[in-house]
């Protein structure tokens, strides 16, 4: 079975494996269109992000170039706003502000106001204040005069000393303030004594070191300062302020401020970065500048313009992928979320997802139909097995009641046979058996080496002997009369002498059955080939076999179509004479016919002469 199967199981290996191998192949083609399709979306999310990212640069550019000056004035500036505002300068940071009051519960600077108020009330002048109080009472003394000159030149001597000789700060703001308060008069303060609360004296006057004005000095001074002695001083201020008309919003306003207290980047920016995604800084040789950004305020103003260029859904957005703290503005990681896309991936797996389960479809459906391929193609065999096993078990029970006829019949032949009532009837009996025989014999024989139970015994068989057993076999079986002729020398085969035997036999019966002269000539030659074989022709004068026809007739069962009176038969004798060749590793074919007759050619290997 498994022989039989054999061809049918490579066969469908060889199937499969190709199919296979193409399944293979169409599911790399999915593969690769799903990956070119998700690269493709890929693309355009990747232009998109790298165009917001250059919008988003160019954006805080243009915010840290508008706001410049004013980080500048704020650094140098203490009553101007630095909220939102970062610059560190050889290592100090100057914005946002860090000066804050210093903790403590001793007052120094207002003990010295109040000490300096008493002196003014007892016209004493304790040390360190006796020249700037005797040039304060000065002033006031030009004052009373009402002469511009003499006031001018007695206040420019007073703040011209106090610049000259400076004092600690929780001495110099109480005097200043002192001198501020006493010689205020409504709206008919000296111009100068109003500049020394807000916006402070001319550079000649010092101004630039000792005279920026009280709201400034007291902010510049507030890290010197206790929380006590600030809180008192910026109240003495505040009420001066308002007194004289002289704005002190901001000065207010920077005393409330609360400032981002002392910020610590890392000393690694190698260039414009967003730090926390809160401040945005440009560092730079010996400073760095910074800005407080608000990038949802942003992001949003970047999606909006994207939108309105056409380039984003109603839908998208721009945003932030989580990172680290530091963002390097080279490569911000901004992302741009676009449902549209996410739904193109999805359908682009959908689809690959269909396609894959179509090939596995088609795997597992060639697989199920090679199965039943081998299935059907066993069950044919076991079925043809059981009707040769049939055909068998039939021959083999005819031998013995054939065995019988024949015996009674050749009995019957030798008793009556020359008597004139018996006629032929007995010679037809054993010739009717005789062919009954054979027909069982082929049978027989084609199942045995069909199915390969026959064991070969090659021997050397004379190919004259051969030729004389056939004169015998045919004188008994055939009706008609028979010429053989014989040109085989002494020629030698390796083969089964029966084998031999029952492959001249069919050839011999075949030549006398499809032949409509008389007598039947039978040619039999051979050709020896020293180291490859021999080779023997088998002529007979037949009525010849079409060409088309030529490698039917061996096939099995088949029967050739002839004008004429039907020939009788099983069909198997030239398949059986095809078998006999090639369990003996030759071959059979016809070599020519016509109408003349029919020439068969029998190629026996490793002959000897």
């Amino acid at each position: 079975m498994l022989r039989r199967l054999l061809p049918t199981l490579l066969a469908l290996g060889c199937g499969l494996l190709a199919l296979g191998w193409g399944l293979v192949t169409l599911q790399r083609i999915f593969m690769q269109e799903r990956e070119d399709a998700r690269a493709q979306v890929h693309s355009r999310s990747a232009a998109l992000e790298l165009l917001a990212a250059e919008a988003l640069r160019t954006a805080l550019d243009q915010r840290m170039k508008e706001h410049l000056p004013a980080l500048n004035a704020a650094m140098g500036d203490p009553l101007q706003p630095a909220e939102g505002y970062y610059l560190l300068f050889r290592g100090h940071q100057f914005l946002p502000r860090v000066d804050w009051p210093r903790d403590g519960m001793a007052t120094p600077a207002k003990d010295a106001y109040e000490k300096l108020v008493q002196a003014l009330e007892d016209g004493e002048a304790p040390t360190p204040w006796q020249e700037r109080l005797a040039r304060l009472r000065a002033v006031d003394a030009a004052m009373a005069t009402q002469s511009d000159a003499r006031i001018s030149a007695a206040v420019e001597a007073l703040l011209r000393y106090h610049a000259a000789h400076p004092l600690p700060t929780d001495q110099e703001l109480p005097f200043m303030l002192i001198a501020v308060e006493h010689l205020r008069r409504g709206e008919e303060t000296p111009p100068l004594i109003r500049a020394l609360v807000g916006e402070g004296l001319a550079e000649e006057l010092g101004g630039m070191a000792r005279g920026a004005g009280l709201q400034r000095d007291l902010l510049r001074a507030r890290p010197k300062l206790t929380r006590g002695d600030f809180d008192f001083l910026q109240e003495r201020i505040v009420a001066l302020s308002l007194e004289l008309g002289e704005p002190s919003d901001a000065f207010q306003a920077r005393v409330r401020e609360a400032g981002a207290g002392a910020l610590v980047f890392p000393d690694s920016l190698r260039g414009p970065s967003l730090i926390g995604e809160q401040w945005y800084v440009e560092p730079g040789a010996e400073q760095v500048r910074g800005l407080a950004v608000d990038m949802t305020g942003l992001l949003a103003d970047l999606t909006k313009d994207l939108r309105a260029r056409g380039l984003l859904l109603r839908d998208s957005q721009v945003r932030l992928r989580p990172a680290d703290v530091v963002r390097p503005m080279s490569e911000p990681g901004l992302e741009v979320a676009m449902p549209g896309w996410a739904a193109a991936e999805t359908n682009i797996e959908a689809r690959y997802g269909l396609k894959t389960l179509l090939v596995a479809v088609c795997g597992a459906l060639a697989s199920a139909i090679a199965a039943l391929a081998v299935v059907a193609q066993q069950r044919k065999y076991r079925f043809v097995e059981l009707k040769s096993d049939f055909v068998s078990t039939v021959s083999h029970e005819l031998r013995t009641p054939l065995a019988s006829i024949r015996l009674l019949g050749e009995t019957l032949e030798r008793r009556l046979g020359r008597s004139p009532e018996a006629g032929d009837y007995p010679t037809r009996i054993v010739r009717a058996a005789e062919g009954l025989h054979f027909l069982v014999e082929n049978i027989l024989s084609f199942n045995r080496i069909d199915k390969g139970r026959w064991a070969l015994r090659p021997s050397r068989v004379r190919l004259e002997e051969a030729v004389g057993t056939l004169r015998d076999d045919l004188l008994d079986a055939v009706q008609v009369p028979v010429e053989l002729r014989s040109e085989v020398d002494d020629v030698e085969l390796d083969a089964d002498a029966s084998l031999v035997r029952m492959l001249f036999a069919n050839l011999g019966r075949n030549a006398c059955l499809y032949n409509q002269r008389s007598p039947v000539v039978l040619t039999v030659r051979a050709y020896p080939q020293p180291g490859f074989g021999a080779t023997v022709l088998f002529s007979d004068n037949g009525v010849g076999i079409p060409p088309e026809e030529w490698e039917r007739v061996f096939d099995d069962f088949y029967r050739l179509t002839t004008t004429g009176p039907e020939v009788h038969g099983s069909g198997l004798g030239l398949a059986l004479c095809r078998r006999i060749m090639g369990l003996h590793q030759g071959s059979i074919q016809i070599a020519s016919s016509s109408p003349e007759g029919t020439t068969f050619a029998l190629t026996f290997p490793e002959t000897r002469r």
